[in-house]
């Protein structure tokens, strides 16, 4: 399957419905193809990271420019990001998306560098995506902390990868749709219409991308700063997001550290991230995390008791956190930036200490949008989520909102007894296999080692009967979208060898229980340089080690 999508640079997620390269596709099809080709692994991420714009954002889709232009909408003459991005540092000699998707690259780089070690560093992998995967972190966390609490916001439902959610029905709800005569929606071609987005859904994503990019992609004018009293405007904080920014942001921490840093300070930056995570998007009572609509509500509606982070956490958000290097001078300029991190992680520690943050406590805003989808499990994945709550997400993916091991094959993407279940329309109910990945290694990071191995041969199984869909019904396993979809194959391969560390259990949060989830070394330990390969063609200059 990922031979048949490979373009010779990188793999679409199908051949029909998705010709281009996607950004969270990328990174889920390169944990894969490093078990077979760690080359070819290395070189999807660093096709993809070769589109970041200057601002550090990583477009969600990088064009390819021999497709037609009609082949997908929104092409790249809608998005114009060459023009219309020249402000925010959109590359000139590719057309890209001007949004973007959920953050898995670096721990995606990690686990690519840790499948052929020696690979990597012959060819300065890590030294080469570092600084770019530092400044993408670096403008999650400072452009996109539209809600002031600390976590990335999703300025468009299809930032967040789950594309038509209920969680996004009521912040579309102030949207005022697109005509429909201003777009035609290629996605038709290849499916039916009852397993797609309404029109009028549509019609909405169609404004919220046009508004953006008349703004020049500026976030707060992306997010519908200036616009009146709620009207025309979206900023999501969701918890799949964010979980998977904490995640690459340990992940980072690694390879800062095989780099010559001691990555502490990102260690505790996602420490912080995750603290901030329950602050505002746990709801103890529900057993799960919710989405919060930063502007839903009216100001102090929707906040839960105790305030938000500190001051000092807004210093950290605006302290430089290492600037991207040229590329002659990326590995020291990468570990310059992880020193300097470090003295303001000393020096907000010390400000802490003395009570000087006391007096600059926010209180949430934007209020909780009661809708259960898998994003509110998927924070199962952190190493550092409070033991009770991670009892209680492995409580509820097995109630009747989700069927963990009972009445669903595979965990779907939206509450089973939800008003607005679909087990087949697009993210409203059927189950995909990038989360119950995502789900299986929370499982065995938690200790939850049964649940994992029973939900690993289900995706196996699923994968198999359904032609590596993209997605299926949760109920059934009868596939759904695309056939031959990458992540799903990439993500099987994974599955396939047996996950290193499987019996794991999380012993301490943070570095150490990181590293053993990775099947990493101890902190320490010299990293083991062997690894199995079974030859794969690649396409990529000088062949591939077998």
């Amino acid at each position: 399957m990922l031979e048949g999508n490979w373009t010779g640079t990188s793999t679409v997620p199908s051949r029909g419905l998705y010709p281009h390269q996607w950004s969270w596709d990328s990174a889920f099809i390169a944990i894969g193809l490093r078990h077979v080709s760690p080359l070819r692994a290395q070189t999807e991420l660093e096709t993809l990271l070769g589109a970041q714009w200057g601002d550090g954002r990583i477009p969600h889709i990088v064009f390819n420019p021999s497709v037609p232009l009609d082949a997908y909408f929104p092409s790249p003459d809608f998005w114009r990001s060459s023009t219309a991005g020249r402000a925010a540092g959109a590359p000139r000699a590719v057309q890209t998306s001007g949004i973007v998707q959920p953050p898995v690259h670096a721990l995606a780089a990690w686990l690519v560098h840790r499948a052929d070690p020696g690979l990597s560093r012959a060819r300065s992998f890590l030294p080469r995506v570092y600084p770019r995967l530092a400044a993408w972190h670096r403008y999650l966390l400072h452009r996109r902390d539209l809600g002031g609490g600390g976590l990335a916001s999703v300025v468009h439902p299809w930032e967040q990868g789950m594309d038509n959610s209920p969680c996004w029905d009521a912040p579309l709800g102030r949207i005022t749709p697109a005509p429909p005569r201003t777009f035609r929606r290629a996605d038709l071609d290849h499916g039916s219409a009852e397993d797609r987005p309404t029109d009028l859904d549509y019609g909405r994503y169609v404004r919220l991308a046009t508004d953006y990019r008349d703004s020049g992609y500026a976030d707060a004018a992306g997010a519908g700063a200036g616009a009146g009293a709620g009207a025309g405007r979206f900023a999501v904080e969701d918890p799949a997001f964010n979980a998977l920014l904490i995640a690459s942001e340990h992940a980072l921490a690694a390879i800062a550290r095989e780099l010559g840093a001691a990555g502490t300070a990102r260690h505790a930056r996602a420490e912080r991230l995750t603290a901030a995570l329950v602050e505002r998007l746990w709801d103890p009572a529900e057993g799960m995390f919710f989405c919060r609509d930063v502007y839903g509500g009216g100001e102090g509606e929707g906040t839960r008791e105790g305030e938000g982070l500190s001051g000092a956490h807004g210093t950290e958000r605006r302290s430089p956190s290492g600037d991207r290097a040229s590329e002659p001078r990326l590995q020291s300029g990468a570990l310059e930036a992880e020193h300097r991190s470090q003295s303001d992680a000393r020096a907000r520690e010390q400000r802490s200490r003395s009570g000087a943050h006391r007096a600059e406590r926010r209180s949430p805003g934007g209020s909780l949008i009661p809708e259960r989808s898998v994003a509110g499990l998927l924070p199962l994945i952190l190493p550092a989520l409070p033991r009770d709550i991670a009892t209680t997400l492995v409580r509820t993916a097995g109630g009747p909102h989700f069927g963990l091991g009972g009445a669903a094959r595979l965990v779907p993407s939206y509450d089973l007894t939800g008003h607005a279940f679909d087990p087949r329309r697009y993210w409203r109910g059927p189950a995909w296999f990038n989360t119950n990945w995502l789900l299986e290694r929370g499982l065995r990071l938690h200790g939850e080692d049964g649940r994992a191995r029973e939900l690993r041969a289900a995706l196996l199984e699923t994968a198999d009967t359904s032609g590596f869909a993209e997605y299926v019904d949760p109920y059934t396993g009868e596939a759904c979208g695309a056939l031959g979809f990458s992540w799903t194959a990439a993500l099987t391969l994974d599955l396939l060898h047996e996950p290193p560390g499987a019996d794991q259990v999380v012993s301490r949060p943070g570095r150490d229980a990181f590293d053993t989830a990775q099947g990493a070394a101890p902190h320490g330990t010299p990293p083991d340089s062997t690894a199995r390969h079974s030859s794969f063609g690649t396409g990529a200059k000088g062949g591939d080690r077998g």
